[in-house]
């Protein structure tokens, strides 16, 4: 979702097909700056900035992702929650970094990509904060019953 033809030839003629040089998806998101910035001393955050970068597979990623905004796909649906969330650049390097991550794993391991709905990504994101809230309630000492429909 969100890569076309021009874009998947755009990053493979700049990054190659063989992922050798870079150990985990972290590395080779890390050299297309895309990983946010992490600046810490003392358990307080100095800094946050990105690094800059003229990586055109970089580029061709976040343009990549800016193009999901009215996709009806999980990574759409990523894209608009991280939005409400913590604004529109973000979102759309967060979702370039989830590209990039996908395209490592595809080309590292010969992974195919699944597409999923949005209804998909929606559920796991709810199932995900039920799980959530229910182990935060069990830490305090109290148990959480769901309501009937």
């Amino acid at each position: 979702d969100g890569i076309d033809e021009l874009t998947a030839l755009k990053v493979i003629s700049e990054i190659g097909t063989e992922m050798t040089p870079w150990r985990t998806s972290a590395h080779f998101a890390s050299w297309l700056a895309l990983c946010p910035g992490n600046n810490v001393t003392g358990g307080r955050n100095r800094s946050g900035r990105n690094r800059r970068s003229a990586n055109r597979a970089a580029q061709a990623l976040r343009l990549a992702a800016q193009t999901l905004f009215s996709s009806k796909s999980a990574l759409g649906a990523f894209l608009r929650r991280k939005a409400a969330h913590r604004g529109k650049r973000i979102a759309i390097k967060a979702t370039a970094h989830k590209l990039a991550v996908m395209i490592y794993s595809m080309l590292k391991n010969g992974t195919e990509y699944v597409a999923r709905t949005q209804e998909q990504y929606e559920q796991q994101y709810r199932d995900r904060r039920i799980a959530n809230l229910k182990r935060n309630a069990k830490e305090l000492g109290f148990t959480l019953a769901e309501a009937a429909s």
